[in-house]
């Protein structure tokens, strides 16, 4: 089993940034991809961004050059880097731990930007 426990969300305006962390626990080592999803009332679950073992990232189109993703091995956490906010990016931020036989899911933390 992972446990998954994100932070960092909170309310920013426009323009601002803010840092989301994902602290992972026990099983971990059977995770291969940690990755950042997110969902707006109303709207599907989208991935944001992603990370590999091998510290491979990948970015949703909408957020490239904007957010980062990042892990600390050490610590067992996985970042997101959320810089110049737009109101569209308010929404419920998940972490995704994928593993080999299932994937495992954080309880989300709240991303609000206002105008």
């Amino acid at each position: 089993q992972v446990q998954l426990v994100e932070s960092g969300g909170g309310l920013v305006q426009a323009g601002g940034s803010l840092r989301l962390s994902c602290a992972a626990s026990g099983s971990i080592f059977s995770i291969n991809v940690m990755g950042w999803y997110r969902q707006a009332p109303g709207k599907q679950r989208e991935l944001v961004a992603s990370i590999t073992s091998g510290d491979y990232t990948n970015y949703a189109a909408s957020v490239k050059d904007r957010f980062a993703i990042s892990r600390d091995n050490a610590k067992n956490t996985v970042y997101l880097q959320l810089n110049s906010l737009k109101p569209e990016d308010t929404a419920v931020y998940y972490c995704k731990g994928e593993g080999d036989y299932r994937n495992y899911w954080g309880q989300g933390t709240q991303v609000t930007v206002s105008s």
